[in-house]
């Protein structure tokens, strides 16, 4: 489901691989990102330029993401649409992610905070 790349020597983008992120198939997104950080990744971008809905579930899976990485590392979101960023916003989870416009920009402010 998800697609991940590697920028610089620990940031790893991760694309959710669908256009809306919702009970159906949050689980998975959230099991693949958690194998990602089991295996050793600690900067996690995660990439919702192509997600055109998110819903309460979608949020959990991320915030249990995020739980995962903890202390260990960094997890940030990036291109998310008005929708999207409504949702955030509306949860009040624009207060707990670093929420930044895109990857070329996210990966740059990552890179200047090792």
């Amino acid at each position: 489901m998800i697609h991940s790349t590697k920028h610089d020597p620990d940031i790893v983008v991760v694309r959710p691989g669908v256009d809306r992120l919702t009970a159906i198939n949050a689980r998975t997104f959230k099991e693949e990102v958690v194998a990602l950080i089991d295996d050793g990744s600690t900067r996690i971008l995660i990439d919702f330029k192509d997600v055109s809905f998110i819903d309460s579930s979608g949020l959990g899976a991320l915030t249990g993401v995020l739980k995962k990485i903890g202390h260990k590392g960094d997890l940030v979101v990036c291109g998310l649409n008005a929708d999207v960023e409504q949702m955030f916003r509306i949860c009040r989870m624009d207060r707990v992610f670093t929420i930044l416009r895109d990857v070329q920009s996210a990966v740059q402010t990552m890179s200047e905070n090792q």
